[in-house]
């Protein structure tokens, strides 16, 4: 008699000790989930031209917000996500899109190597500031360098579907990583209007694009050296009754970043030689290749704990072999003076508590070569000297 309930004892222990495991497991699970946020609003000033909205007039049509998650169900394995919403004037549509999500693999880690493989949808390692640029209380002023970090076509070099194999070797002299991306780039209305003056009949779709990223620190980030080599591209289908032939762009960017950060004191350079190729659009806009120059020096100094200051020079040339737009003016008639910017720029931080930010800045710029054609559909009208005065206040948890 015994012996009939022997298995189902053997079935108990079985359940039991699977039931124990899961438990053990989520347990674990738990220990490694976390999830952030934040929201940031701003007000945007400008005495002529208009830059996220109708800054003539004073916008508030710039917010952003976001919600990460992440998980790491094994030791070899996580998960992470956001979700971003964003309103930005005329530079793109208002939406809430994923931002990133990934599956991270790490194939192989000892005490001083890692490396591993994320896919899903990859932010894109370009400069030292590009994976958390939409994130405020990351990025040392509320717009970023213009001349690199492009707001009017910041999707297309954002993210990439696809996948990124990365190493990390941690040396005597310092900390080497290596981050290869392939994938499609995500692409949008921003760069439509940007390859061709406004919105057209046809619309672009991402092809496979490629982007490397070489970085150094020494002593957790006191000296940070990083070199980024990217080729993006993008086709464009044609729409009916449209001006435009089916075309291709291709854009490559060459960036040397370097940072010091003291205990006060933060400097940051970066200089960049990015390479545009326009082809097969039509006798409209014939086929173009241009190299364009970009760089900025930075410094933060932090007054207080709680208070710092930030002064900038920003300067972009659209081709360097046509830096203040002469030829361009006298080929396309469009003033001279969109295909350059020259920014000053001067911020103060103040975080009020730890999950509180204010910032203020001000911007005197020469040239209009980072605004939006979609926010100035009139390039006549565009004053070449302009202020842009900005204030954010932001809260993450």
């Amino acid at each position: 008699m015994t012996s009939l309930f022997r298995p189902k004892k053997v079935r108990f222990t079985v359940v039991s000790l699977i039931f124990c495991s899961c438990h053990n497991a989520f347990a674990d699970w738990k220990d490694t989930f976390q999830y952030h946020g934040f929201i940031s609003q701003n007000f945007v000033l400008t005495s002529e031209n208009n830059f996220y909205g109708d800054s003539k007039d004073g916008s508030l049509d710039f917010t952003e917000a976001g919600f990460n998650v992440s998980l790491r169900p094994l030791s070899r394995l996580g998960l992470a996500a956001q979700v971003l919403y964003r309103r930005a004037g005329e530079l793109e549509d208002e939406e809430v899109r994923l931002d990133y999500g990934v599956l991270d693999f790490t194939a192989f880690e000892t005490a001083e190597t890692r490396a591993g493989l994320r896919l899903g949808r990859v932010k894109n390692p370009l400069g030292l500031y590009n994976e958390t640029r939409d994130v405020a209380f990351t990025r040392p002023s509320i717009f970023l360098p213009q001349s690199i970090y492009f707001d009017r076509t910041r999707n297309f070099a954002l993210s990439s579907d696809g996948g990124q194999a990365y190493g990390e070797y941690e040396s005597p002299i310092g900390a080497f990583s290596l981050r290869m991306n392939v994938g499609v780039p995500t692409v949008d209305k921003s760069l439509e209007a940007s390859m061709l003056g406004r919105n057209r009949p046809g619309e672009f779709n991402g092809n496979l694009s490629y982007l490397g990223q070489l970085l150094y620190e020494y002593q957790s980030g006191l000296i940070r050296l990083a070199f980024t080599a990217a080729s993006a591209r993008a086709g464009y289908d044609s729409g009916q009754n449209d001006f435009f032939s089916n075309g291709d762009v291709r854009f490559q960017p060459y960036v040397l970043s370097a940072q010091y950060n003291g205990e006060r004191l933060s400097l940051t350079g970066e200089y960049a030689l990015r390479n545009t190729r326009l082809k097969h659009f039509g006798p409209l806009l014939p086929n173009t290749a241009a190299t364009g120059e970009s760089y900025y020096v930075q410094g933060t100094y932090r007054l207080t704990d709680e208070i710092e200051m930030m002064v900038r020079y920003d300067v972009l040339y659209q081709d360097i072999n046509d830096r203040y737009g002469e030829k361009y003016e006298q080929r396309t008639g469009r003033p001279g003076s969109s295909r350059f910017a020259k920014d000053w720029t001067v911020g103060l931080r103040w975080d009020i508590t730890p999950n509180w930010m204010a910032r203020a800045e001000y911007h005197r710029v020469h040239g209009t070569g980072w605004l939006a054609d979609t926010e100035n559909p009139d390039p006549q009208k565009l004053d070449p000297d302009w202020d842009l005065f900005a204030l954010e206040l932001s809260f993450r948890f």
